[in-house]
């Protein structure tokens, strides 16, 4: 232990942040005190202290995992209840006080429902005078649950009158094959991800998928300062294959069968992009998503099937541009254009060597890993 042990930790925090965070306790309380006690009529205990700790998770910080609507309101429920069993079952004030807060505790992990103010709320129970004593089983639901309903509601409004995401959810961005398996950069992320929560073992104040997100955001940068001076001239493919939209579709099957790619870039007389032609496009029928027969197929066109919206990267922009791209965005070929002219394609095969070139070579610069096709 050392003295700087005991300094302020610092944060990324920006003044504007701050700002809203302060701003919107104000607004959270002084709303929830407003409609408790004038728009409901409550006389007495229309807000209870606990709440502007609440308040300051919920406005300060609304991303931590002990923020969230479910700890709100399950933690502070939990932890009322736990503190009027304490004051009805145990006379002495500081026994109860003590066993309140940790049968809060012990119920707010049962529940998933870690929330801090949950301690105090069980501790305002027993301590909280006579007015609250009298309350009985009654405090879990008013004040306790109330307060927290409408801060909890005041929040969703102004954290989404902000942009921010709120509530944070805890599950990973579904995948575009609408299967079970995480993207693809983040299977060796959630690998390391779960070995390094289990060996902690401790809670950490920050959520599962928010730890995998900036590690993918480190990893990225990371990347980006390996491969920045990689661009798409360096890896892309020059000799291309192409057809034309006149061309029949049978005609882009044979070229596709004799080259053994998958795609083929759709260009006009004057050699300028004007859409892409894929396997799966003249295999399947876009509306119906049913195979598509021979003899269909051979009445069809090349301006027929093609995907006239055609995402393209430019000769010299960087490499790492892409990764997303043909990663989690399930591309599997990219044109490369300058200007409105074709120039060249990447495809994930592509993409791959060039890294694994530079994961094997770290010395090198890109010219000199990677030589530039002629």
């Amino acid at each position: 232990m050392q003295f700087r042990d005991f300094l302020p930790v610092s944060t990324n925090t920006s003044v504007k942040e701050s700002c809203y965070g302060a701003l919107g306790a104000l607004i959270g309380l002084l709303g929830t005190a407003l409609l408790c006690r004038w728009g409901l009529g409550l006389e007495v205990h229309w807000l209870i202290a606990p709440m502007g700790a609440s308040a300051v998770l919920l406005f300060a910080a609304p991303a931590s995992p002990l923020a969230q609507p479910w700890s709100i309101l399950v933690g502070n429920g939990v932890s009322a209840l736990m503190g009027v069993l304490s004051a009805s079952l145990v006379p002495d004030m500081a026994i109860a006080s003590a066993l309140a807060v940790m049968l809060a505790i012990a119920a707010m992990f049962l529940t998933r429902s870690l929330h801090p103010p949950g301690g105090a709320v069980a501790l305002t129970a027993v301590i909280g005078g006579e007015g609250i004593r009298a309350l009985g089983v009654g405090y879990v639901l008013l004040p306790v649950l109330l307060n927290s309903l409408l801060l909890l509601s005041l929040g969703l409004l102004y954290n989404r009158a902000l942009g921010r995401r709120y509530p944070h959810g805890g599950k990973a961005a579904p995948n575009r094959h609408q299967t079970a398996d995480p993207q693809p950069s983040a299977r060796l992320a959630t690998q390391d991800i779960d070995f390094a929560l289990e060996k902690h073992g401790e809670l950490l104040d920050i959520s599962r998928q928010d730890l995998q997100e900036l590690l993918q955001e480190a990893q990225l940068h990371a990347l980006r300062e390996r491969v920045g001076t990689v661009r798409c001239q360096d890896v892309m493919s020059r000799d291309l294959v192409v057809t034309t939209p006149q061309a029949l579709a049978m005609e882009a099957w044979h070229l596709l069968s004799h080259h053994q790619i998958k795609a083929l870039p759709v260009v006009d007389e004057g050699e300028r992009l004007v859409g892409i032609i894929t396997l799966h496009d003249l295999m399947i029928d876009r509306e119906s998503r049913q195979p598509r027969g021979r003899e269909a197929l051979a009445q069809l066109r090349v301006a027929d099937l093609m995907t006239r919206e055609v995402r393209t990267a430019r000769r010299y922009q960087p490499l790492y541009d892409l990764v997303e791209a043909f990663s989690d965005g399930g591309l599997h070929h990219m044109p490369v254009v300058e200007g409105e002219q074709l120039v060249g394609i990447i495809t994930q095969s592509d993409m791959v060597a060039a890294l694994f070139t530079l994961a094997l070579k770290p010395g090198l610069t890109s010219e000199e890993a990677i030589p530039v096709s002629s």
